[in-house]
């Protein structure tokens, strides 16, 4: 069988799409040789690299996200010594989050993985993408998912970074290799509104902003090179921090599954 890469881009909630491309590979009999990861894409594919499979991520995403009073107690449990302490100048830290909604068991360093994986981050002051492939995990998906203002810079080989996504927000270009084919997810949506003069709210501007800027990125990108298959769930209607609509979310992007086991499988035949 061909060798196959996994890229999952960033998009914050929009981004449990994913489980349905887990779930097509998982049809079809098919172990990517390689995960590549932005913000939301690099948590889902750590528990994917780690062994998990589709239908084990989706009970996880659908169990810890239950409702708002599981996502509290979630985050109230893992208090250091006071809630507070979460937080950093209103800036959620990242790390302490994680540690509440990832599943147990996950390794706490990449070469715990049964499949490899390049997780993104982008380098601050740098401007640039920093890939990250080895030594400890939760560091570097903190650093991936370090949305600014949401969550606060994490640093990473003594440099600040934020949210992965913000520089490679579908990173398939880390994945190509001769005789490889690749497989892309991008969840990054675009602002919608059922009226086009209706002034969205500051919060909403600057989430709307940097998903046109992502999407400008992602559309550069095409036009040097395209991943061999690019997927695009419908995700346009959700907010980046939809998380309470997770069941909402897979539901209606469920249609993702199909349409990958399908096309995936005919690249898989093609000579």
């Amino acid at each position: 069988m061909k060798e196959v890469a996994l890229v999952l881009g960033g998009g914050g909630a929009r981004g449990l799409a994913h489980v349905h491309v887990i779930e097509a590979f998982d049809d079809l009999g098919v172990r990517p040789r390689v995960i590549v990861g932005s913000s939301i894409g690099a948590v889902i594919g750590a528990g994917y690299a780690a062994g998990m499979t589709g239908i084990e991520v989706r009970e996880h995403i659908l169990r810890v996200l239950h409702d708002r009073s599981e996502v509290m107690s979630r985050l109230w449990r893992m208090r250091p010594t006071s809630f507070a302490k979460v937080f950093t100048l209103g800036e959620l830290d990242a790390r302490r989050v994680l540690r509440a909604f990832l599943p147990d068991g996950l390794p706490e360093r990449f070469d715990g993985l049964q499949v490899p994986l390049k997780v993104t981050a982008t380098d601050y002051y740098g401007n640039s993408t920093t890939v990250i492939g080895e030594g400890e995990l939760l560091p570097a998906l903190a650093a991936s998912i370090a949305i600014p203002a949401i969550f606060r810079p994490e640093i990473v080989a003594g440099r600040v970074h934020v949210d992965g996504g913000i520089s490679n927000p579908v990173a398939f270009d880390l994945a190509e290799a001769p005789g490889r084919v690749v497989v892309a997810v991008d969840v990054i949506g675009a602002p919608k509104g059922e009226d086009p003069a209706r002034v969205p709210s500051r919060i909403e501007v600057a989430f709307g902003a940097s998903q046109l800027m992502m999407q400008s990125l992602i559309a550069m990108k095409l036009k040097l090179h395209r991943p061999d298959l690019l997927v695009r769930p419908a995700v346009d209607r959700y907010r980046v921090l939809d998380f309470l609509r997770a069941r909402d979310i897979i539901e209606h992007t469920r249609a993702t599954r199909a349409q990958v086991r399908s096309q995936l499988g005919r690249l898989l035949e093609a000579e």
